[in-house]
This record gives C-alpha cells, structure tokens and sequence, in this order.
C-alpha cells in the first residue's frame, strides 16, 4: 500500500500539489540515510553511469552532506538548464505531473526512505527523485526531452494513451541505456539510484539489452516489482530528443491501437540485439 498517495492535495499544498520543502524539518538520521545512500551510490557508478549524469552531480554539488537544500540546488540548476525542483507531498495526478514537466518543474517526494527500505521501496522518495533524476535535469539536452515529454503527456490525455507514453518514460527516464564510446552506459533514475541494479543492468545476462525503437518500446509491457527484463538502448541524447520532438505522436497511437502489446523478454526478429538476456534472473524468481 502507498503511503503518500492522495485523492486531493492535502492540507499545505498548494493547487498544483507543491509544498514547502521545509529543509528544517528534516532530521539528522534522514540526513545521515541521505549520506549513506549517496556514498554507497558514487562509489560505484564511475564507469557505469552517463557522462551526463556524472557531469550533473558535479554541477549541481551534490556532494555536500545531507539532502540537498532546493534553494541552493535550484539556484545552479536554474543556471544550467531553468529547471527547478519543488517538493510534493508524494505521487501526484498524471496531469499534474505532467504541466509541470512541460514547465521545466521537476516535483520531488518530500520524504526518503527507512533503513529497512535500504535496497527497495514502492513510491519514489527524496533520493530516487532529487539523486535519480535531477543530475540529469542539468544537462541542456536531456533537459528538453523531459519538456518535450510533458507536452506530450498533456496532449496523450486526449487520446486516452497515457498508458503507452508511460513506457516511454519508463524505458528511457528510469530504466535507459547509453551508448557512450562503444560501451553501455546507465542514465535512468530508477537504475542509478538503486545499487543492485546499476550492477544487474550491465553486467547480468539474464536481460535483454535492445536498440532504442520508438514504436517497439512503446509496445512493450514492464513490471514495476523488480529489475527489468528489458532495457532499451539509446545511442545519444541527441537521437533520444530529435525523435521525440519529430514525431507526431497522433498517428502513432492510433497505429498502437492496431498492433498488439510486446510481452516482457520477448525478442522480435527486426529488433536490434545488443545481448539476447537468458532471463535466467526471472525464471528464477518464478520458481521460487
């Protein structure tokens, strides 16, 4: 059951959903998991993570102790990019959500996770979304895809296709792939900010790894309760971004409307292989 879902905004927020960050109020031991995740995350994803993603933790100065205080984080990302983080009481409604993307806001989880919340937790908090997604925010590309994408999640209401944009985002915002020098490289918040995946991603064989397809991807089923079965990989920003802006999502829904749901794991003989994955990790769990 989620905990920070609600039906209006509650009391304190505003009609958009924000409220205050009130970085006072956080304590030392949410401070001290802040630390502990934030560590334990950079320790290990030099090598692994985007240029741009590590390009934004410098940026920003993510490094300093503690959560960050949005004051000072969205002064330097105001100035890389005029993006900006406001802090929401948790999940918020599609439409919401979305204006505020195509506003360059990115609504951030005003609480983080309990040591027994460690390794996994169902809602995205302060660090999945503040350490996840906002290095990102501070390069100028990507930057204009997540606007790009709000635009479009605006208008995907009036098609009643929130449901195929929403793998969109998921495969490519939390759980893409880069190409980068002729090795893969991870940039989405749901991989970086998780320690076990940011290992599985790259270097398990049990998923498959496919070149970025804008129509397969969007055709494709995901779970939300584990790793991933699939990952997409773009071979730039740049390419992420000018197909975005490019197509004409219109016609492409009614096409989706034609063509049946890809099931998780299964290959097609056009798709771009980069690692066929055994999906030795899923039958696993299966069988447990």
């Amino acid at each position: 059951m989620f905990e920070h879902v609600h039906d209006v905004p509650p009391p304190g927020a505003a009609p958009d959903w924000t409220i205050p960050q009130d970085w006072d109020g956080f304590g030392a031991e949410e401070h001290a998991m802040w630390d502990r995740l934030f560590a334990r995350q950079c320790a290990m994803l030099p090598g692994r993570a985007a240029s741009a993603f590590l390009r934004g933790i410098d940026v920003l100065k993510l490094s300093r102790p503690g959560i960050p205080d949005y004051r000072e984080l969205n002064a330097r990302l105001m100035d890389a990019t005029g993006w900006q983080v406001v802090a929401v009481p948790g999940l918020v409604p599609d439409d919401v959500f979305f204006d505020h993307l195509a506003n360059r806001r990115f609504p951030a989880g005003n609480f983080i996770r309990r040591p027994e919340q460690l390794d996994y937790l169902k809602e995205p908090d302060v660090f999945h979304d503040v350490f996840g997604h906002v290095p990102m925010l501070a390069d100028p590309v990507f930057a204009d895809y997540m606007v790009a994408y709000g635009k479009g999640g605006l208008r995907s209401l009036g098609f009643g296709a929130l449901h195929k944009l929403a793998r969109l985002y998921w495969y490519t915002v939390e759980f893409g792939l880069i190409e980068e020098a002729g090795a893969l490289r991870i940039y989405g918040a749901g991989i970086v900010s998780s320690y076990g995946e940011s290992v599985f991603a790259l270097d398990n064989p049990s998923p498959n790894r496919i070149g970025f397809d804008l129509l397969r991807m969007m055709r494709t089923e995901y779970r939300i309760d584990d790793f991933q079965q699939n990952y997409f990989v773009i071979p730039s920003l740049d390419h992420l971004l000018k197909v975005t802006v490019e197509t004409d999502f219109g016609p492409l829904y009614d096409r989706l409307e034609t063509l049946p749901d890809i099931a998780i794991a299964d290959i097609l003989p056009d798709d771009q292989v980069i690692t066929r994955g055994t999906q030795h990790y899923a039958l696993s769990k299966a069988g447990a």
